[in-house]
């Protein structure tokens, strides 16, 4: 599907937002180098792709770019974002629904909601 010349504003004003949730997440988690700035860079990049050849699925894009930089950052530099509700044993949250409109950091361990994406800061401390 090809996008018209009047949904790009509309596409590209979404990436913004996923891409400014996500950095507030890393930014909340302590974990905003210029190396994972850089992997939302992309996966924004690669999502606009995505969301050119599916408009339908600009809910989806903020949870689709989280789990990209969690995947990137599990190969670069470990699990992340650490789930803060757990102390036992250091996992990672999880994107909820992984396709799907309001995405959600979850601990499936503990099987709790922990924090809207872009808004990790809630659940770190950092929030109001």
């Amino acid at each position: 599907m090809q996008e018209s010349s009047d949904d790009i504003p509309a596409l590209e004003a979404t990436l913004h937002a996923a891409r400014a949730r996500i950095i507030a997440d890393v930014s909340a988690s302590g974990a905003a180098t210029a190396e994972v700035v850089s992997l939302v860079e992309d996966s924004v990049r690669e999502r606009r792709w995505w969301l050119g050849q599916w408009p339908e699925g600009a809910p989806f894009i903020a949870g689709l770019v989280a789990q990209d930089v969690q995947d990137s950052l599990l190969e670069h530099r470990g699990r992340w974002p650490l789930c803060p509700v757990c102390h036992d044993e250091p996992h990672a949250l999880e994107v909820e629904p992984e396709l799907g409109p309001d995405p959600e950091w979850v601990c499936t361990r503990a099987g709790v909601r922990v924090a809207e994406v872009g808004r990790l800061d809630t659940a770190l401390g950092g929030g109001a």
